[in-house]
C-alpha cells in the first residue's frame, strides 16, 4: 500500500494545547457568567476553591485561587445561582476549559432572599435568636456608642434627638456601612467597645447603637453576614440595631437586643427624657414627703393618745413608795423579833454544850485517835518487815556480793598488783566505784521514799490530833475547869467556898478562887408511913 504523502504540518500534544490556551484566553479575555454552583465542597486543603457553573443545558469548571477568595465579599455556596466575573483559560493536562474567578455576586433578588433564608435558619437552630439571649437594656446609660458612618445624617439625627431627650456622652467608631469591607469593620468595631476596661482612660459604653440609613437588599448585605451577627449575640453590652427604614429588616436585628425601626427611634429608646425624668423624680419626692408628713402626723396623734392613756409617773411609784415605808417601818420589830428568837435558840441548846459533852467529846476522839494510832503502828510495824523482808536479802547479798568483790579485787591485787602500776590501781578503783555507785544510790531512794511515807503518815496523825483536841473547842471561847488534883469539874455542887480551881483557856491557864456559898441541898423526902393516911387537903 503507497503511504498517503501530505504537506500538513505536524504539532506535539503540547503545542496543540498552549495553542488553544492562548486563542481562548486572547478571545474571551474577561467575561461575566451566569450560572449555579454545583458540586461546592468548600476550601481545598491549599486554600484554592473547585467547583462547577452550570445551567440547564452546559458546565463549566470554574476555580477560586486563595488570594481571590479572601477578598470575596459573597462566599459561594453549594446550589445558588451567581454571576461569577473572571477569564477564561484551559487547563492543558486535562484538555479543559475553566474560568478562573476573581468577584461573586448573587444572581438576583430571590436568590439573596433565599441565601437570607437559609442563614437565619442555621443561625436560629445555634440559639443566637433566643429571647433568653436578650439583655434589658439599661435605664440610664452614661456612655453611649454609637457604630455608623460619620458622614451620613444617622448619626447627626441620633446626636440631636440624645441633645433633645437626655444629653449623653456619645463615642462614635467609624465604620463603612455597606460594601466589601462593611462586615469587617463593624465585627472590629463591637469587639473593641467590649475590649474597653471599666477603670480604663476611654470609658467602657453601657449600650452600644449599630446604625444604618435604609438601601437595597444589596446595600444592607453587610448587615446580614454571620460574622456580624456573631458579634453581636456575643457582645458583652446590650445592643440597639437600627438598621434601615422600619420595612427593612436583618439578621443584626434578630441578634440583637432590641431592634428600633429607624435611628432616631434608637436614640429615643437609649435614653428617657430628662424633662419627663426630672417631672418623675419631683413627683415622687413630693409624694414621699407628704406620706412622710401624714406617717408623722399619724405617730404624733398616737403619741399622744397614747399618753393620755398612761398614768402619771407619780402614780405608778405611790404603791412601791409606799410598801417600802411599811416594810421600813416593819423592819427594827422584825429585828428584835429575829434576836429573841435567836435568843431562845441558843438558851435551848446551851445546856447542851457544857463540860460534860465536852469531856465526852474529848473520850471519844481520844480512843479514836488511840486506834487510829495503834492502827499506823501496826501498819508501819507491817510496812518496815516487808520493807525488811525485801531489803535484807538484797542487802545480804549486796553485802556478799562486795565482799566476793573485795576478795576478788584483793586475789587479782595480789596476783597482778606488783605488775601493775598505781594509774591502773586508780582505774580499777574508778571501776569498782562506778558499779557501786548505782547500788548505792538505788538504796539511798529506797530508804528516802520511805521515810517520806513514814513521815507524811506521821503529819496526818498529828493533824488529826489536833483536830479531835479539845483545845480547838477552846480556841471557839470556852474554858475547862480542873481542881486542885487536876481532875475536871463537871458540876457546881462539886465546888466549896474558897476551893481554889484551875481554869484553862486556849492561851493558857489561870487560878482562881470559888466565892460565895454553895446552893442549898435538896432534903430528902421522908418515906410515908405505911400504917398512917395522909390528908387530902
Amino acid at each position: 500500500m503507497a503511504e498517503l504523502l501530505t504537506n500538513a504540518a505536524e504539532f506535539t500534544v503540547s503545542e496543540i494545547a498552549q495553542a488553544v490556551k492562548r486563542t481562548v484566553e486572547d478571545e474571551f479575555g474577561h467575561v461575566r457568567v451566569r450560572g449555579e454552583i454545583s458540586g461546592f465542597r468548600g476550601q481545598h486543603s491549599s486554600g484554592h476553591c473547585y467547583f462547577t457553573l452550570k445551567d440547564e443545558s452546559a458546565s463549566i469548571d470554574a476555580v477560586v485561587w486563595k488570594g481571590s477568595y479572601a477578598k470575596l465579599t459573597f462566599k459561594p455556596e453549594e446550589g445558588l445561582e451567581v454571576i461569577a466575573t473572571g477569564r477564561l483559560t484551559t487547563f492543558p493536562r486535562s484538555s479543559k476549559y475553566q474560568i478562573v474567578i476573581d468577584n461573586i455576586e448573587p444572581a438576583g433578588a430571590g436568590a439573596l432572599m433565599a441565601l437570607l433564608e437559609e442563614r437565619r435558619k442555621k443561625l436560629l437552630a445555634e440559639g443566637l435568636f433566643a429571647r433568653e439571649r436578650k439583655r434589658p437594656l439599661p435605664y440610664l446609660p452614661r456612655v453611649i456608642g454609637v457604630i455608623t458612618s460619620p458622614t451620613g445624617a444617622v448619626i447627626r439625627d441620633i446626636l440631636h434627638r440624645l441633645e433633645d431627650r437626655f444629653p449623653s456622652h456619645v463615642l462614635v467608631w467609624p465604620v463603612r456601612v455597606q460594601g466589601d469591607t462593611c462586615a469587617a469593620e463593624v465585627v472590629n468595631a463591637i469587639e473593641g467597645f467590649n475590649a474597653f476596661l471599666p477603670d480604663g482612660s476611654m470609658p467602657r459604653p453601657d449600650l452600644l447603637i449599630v446604625a444604618r440609613g435604609g438601601g437595597s437588599i444589596e446595600d444592607l448585605w453587610g448587615f446580614n453576614e454571620e460574622a456580624v451577627v456573631r458579634a453581636v449575640a456575643g457582645s458583652t453590652i446590650p445592643i440597639i440595631s437600627a438598621v434601615g427604614h422600619e420595612t427593612d429588616t436583618t439578621l443584626v436585628d434578630y441578634a440583637s437586643d432590641m431592634r428600633a425601626p429607624t435611628p432616631t427611634a434608637a436614640a429615643e429608646a437609649a435614653v428617657p427624657v430628662r424633662a419627663e425624668l426630672i417631672g418623675y423624680v419631683d413627683d415622687h419626692g413630693a409624694r414621699q414627703r407628704q406620706a412622710a408628713r401624714r406617717l408623722t402626723i399619724s405617730a404624733r396623734d398616737r403619741l399622744r393618745a397614747a399618753a393620755a392613756g398612761l398614768p402619771r409617773p407619780a402614780d405608778l411609784v405611790a404603791t412601791q413608795r409606799q410598801r417600802l415605808d411599811h416594810a421600813a417601818s416593819n423592819l427594827f420589830s422584825c429585828l428584835r423579833h429575829s434576836v429573841q428568837e435567836r435568843h431562845v435558840h441558843f438558851s435551848r441548846v446551851a445546856p447542851r454544850l457544857g463540860p460534860q459533852l465536852l469531856q465526852r467529846r474529848q473520850v471519844e476522839f481520844a480512843e479514836r485517835l488511840k486506834n487510829f494510832s495503834l492502827r499506823g503502828d501496826a501498819g508501819l510495824r507491817k510496812t518496815v518487815d516487808r520493807a525488811r523482808l525485801t531489803y535484807d536479802p538484797r542487802a545480804e547479798r549486796l553485802a556478799a556480793g562486795a565482799q566476793r568483790l573485795v576478795e576478788r579485787k584483793r586475789a587479782q591485787f595480789e596476783t597482778v598488783g606488783p605488775k601493775l602500776a598505781p594509774n591502773a590501781l586508780r582505774a580499777e578503783l574508778r571501776h569498782s566505784r562506778s558499779l557501786l555507785a548505782p547500788l548505792a544510790g538505788r538504796l539511798l531512794a529506797g530508804v528516802t521514799q520511805q521515810l517520806g511515807e513514814r513521815r507524811n503518815g506521821l503529819n496526818q496523825a498529828g493533824k488529826l490530833l489536833v483536830s479531835l483536841s479539845y483545845k480547838s473547842v477552846l480556841a471557839r471561847g470556852y474554858a475547862v475547869i480542873k481542881d486542885a488534883d487536876g481532875q475536871l469539874v463537871q458540876q457546881r455542887t462539886g465546888l466549896a467556898p474558897g476551893e481554889g480551881v484551875v481554869i484553862e483557856f486556849a492561851d493558857g491557864a489561870v487560878d482562881a478562887v470559888i466565892a460565895g456559898s454553895p446552893p442549898p441541898r435538896k432534903k430528902p423526902r421522908p418515906a410515908p408511913d405505911s400504917e398512917t393516911q395522909e390528908s387530902l387537903f
